[in-house]
């Protein structure tokens, strides 16, 4: 199908697709085994590592009784090669009896008792990724009840072993077979990623009427490359990309890493901050028995996750992209406030960075209480002409709330309308 003939295909089924579930009017939170644990299914060999009940039950309880709960992570979210390799007599998927003997109801269960929800994968296709039985066509809507029958959260559908024409039909479809069930299911989409992730071959005014969230380009790695790569399509793309987002619709750039083995202290918080303004899903993908204290401060920072969660639900977009390698990102966010991200992309030095918020396209002749987010403290009151300057580390961030001290400052939601503007492109200065 052309892009222009699925536009078209899907407006027709817009009204029966619509997903209509209220769910995820913030971006969700919480945990997902796939970066950390992968497709690791050997528990013999390996039986504190693999994909398995165990695994899901102490990741769970880590949730529940390390703080995570409390400050909105609330998914614990099994991701492929948890099933058995074949569906059983009647058709249906059923989990691994070996990694999972107790079955996925009482998981959720367990998962339920805590406080906290369960996410499930599946894949539109012959096989998922990892070569588990997928969930054609046929599948669809047997697999949904599937799921709604177990107590599952959160489905998200991938891609891989579909052609373009089955994805039209199939994740639509999903999102109608999920609403029927009559259990709220918060529905994740891969669909976008597989069809290059930007229009015209992807529609996201429909695809916001179909999924609550959705992958659009490369699975994020253990590396900061990776995050890099993600970073830089998100925002080279922030035109077309940051519009689609909002509540109950979210872009996914993929899993926090943080808390692993490919990032310094620096670009853990650079990540942190990055997902926060991209208003991002935060789903973790660590060892959270073995996290370190410096990661899990990272990851339980409050103002952060107050900023990520705001009720605006406004994606930010990059502003300013320096010759010096400095760039500043910009999140509106709800009462007039806002949250900034000044990051260095340099390898060398601490650099001094000296702007004001003038220059940012901040309102003119307000004034600003000025949080710093990592270090907490207010750092005081800032006017819009006033120049400033701060220090940032070598591929890390110092990013800060600001609060609007004056009444002067027009409403974001004003500025909403008119993005992307002038003011809002990246500039050269």
């Amino acid at each position: 199908l052309s892009g222009l003939t699925l536009s078209l295909t899907l407006a027709l089924a817009l009204p029966s697709v619509a997903l209509e579930n209220g769910l995820a009017r913030t971006p969700p939170m919480g945990w997902m085994s796939w970066e950390r644990f992968r497709c690791n299914v050997d528990c013999q060999a390996d039986p504190r590592n693999c994909i398995s009940e165990q695994l899901f039950f102490e990741m769970a309880d880590r949730l529940a009784e390390d703080g995570w709960r409390e400050l909105g992570y609330e998914y614990v979210n099994i991701d492929d090669c948890w099933s058995a390799r074949q569906r059983d007599a009647a058709g249906q998927l059923v989990p691994d009896p070996k990694r999972f003997p107790r079955g996925i109801k009482a998981l959720a269960d367990y998962v339920h008792a805590r406080g906290l929800k369960l996410g499930i994968y599946g894949d539109l296709g012959i096989f998922t990724c990892g070569g588990y039985p997928g969930t054609m066509l046929e599948h669809v809507q047997q697999d949904a009840q599937t799921f709604a029958a177990w107590g599952v959260d959160m489905l998200k559908l991938d891609g891989c072993y579909s052609s373009a024409e089955e994805q039209a039909k199939g994740y639509p479809e999903m999102a109608r077979a999920l609403n029927a069930t009559g259990r709220p299911i918060v529905y994740s989409c891969s669909w976008p990623a597989y069809q290059g992730g930007l229009p015209p071959q992807v529609n996201y005014t429909i695809l916001a009427e179909i999924c609550n969230l959705w992958r659009n380009y490369d699975d994020i790695q253990d590396s900061w490359d990776s995050v890099l790569s993600i970073t830089d399509w998100f925002f080279t793309n922030q035109d077309m990309l940051q519009p689609a987002a909002g509540p109950g619709h979210w872009n996914d750039p993929d899993m926090l890493i943080i808390g692993n083995f490919g990032l310094s202290y620096e670009q853990s918080r650079s990540q942190m901050a990055l997902w926060t303004v991209m208003a991002a899903p935060l789903l973790m993908s660590t060892d959270l028995r073995t996290i370190s204290p410096a990661a899990k401060e990272i990851l339980q920072n409050r103002l952060m996750i107050q900023i990520n969660q705001d009720p605006l639900g406004i994606q930010g977009r990059r502003i300013v992209k320096e010759k010096s390698h400095i760039e500043v990102f910009l999140r509106p966010l709800s009462q007039a406030a806002s949250a900034l991200v000044f990051f260095s992309r340099r390898t060398d030095m601490p650099f001094r960075y000296t702007t004001s918020l003038a220059k940012l396209h901040f309102p003119e002749d307000a004034v600003y209480e000025v949080q710093d987010v990592y270090v907490g403290k207010i750092i005081g009151a800032l006017k819009t002409a006033d120049n400033f300057s701060v220090i940032i580390n070598p591929s890390g961030v110092v990013m800060w709330y600001l609060r609007p001290m004056a009444l002067r400052v027009q409403p974001w939601h004003v500025v909403r309308q008119q993005a992307p503007s002038k003011a809002f492109r990246p500039a050269l200065l």
